[in-house]
């Protein structure tokens, strides 16, 4: 994830790319949106070493043009993109 979050203020425009390792290939799958929000978030997994013992992600909720609202758990192979307002 290059972007820092106040890039990501709700409003903002981006195109996320993110991968998905298969055991013989890449899945690469691409949105573009406009953010919603930004936040970590914890999931309902046990970790020792983490704030409350849960494990916490990075998500961003982004609204599709066509209205949808999609939730995006980011990790060190999403690629955040800025686009420009037409």
């Amino acid at each position: 994830m290059s972007l820092e979050a106040p890039a990501m203020s709700a409003g903002t425009r981006v195109r996320v790319t993110q991968q998905y390792a298969q055991t013989h290939d890449v899945w690469t799958t691409t949105m573009e949106g406009v953010v919603v929000r930004y936040q970590q978030s914890k999931t309902g997994s046990w970790f020792v070493h983490g704030r409350d013992d849960k494990v916490w992600l990075d998500r961003l909720e982004i609204r599709l043009d066509d209205g949808e609202l999609v939730t995006l758990n980011l990790d060190q192979y999403s690629v955040i993109e800025l686009v420009a307002a037409t």
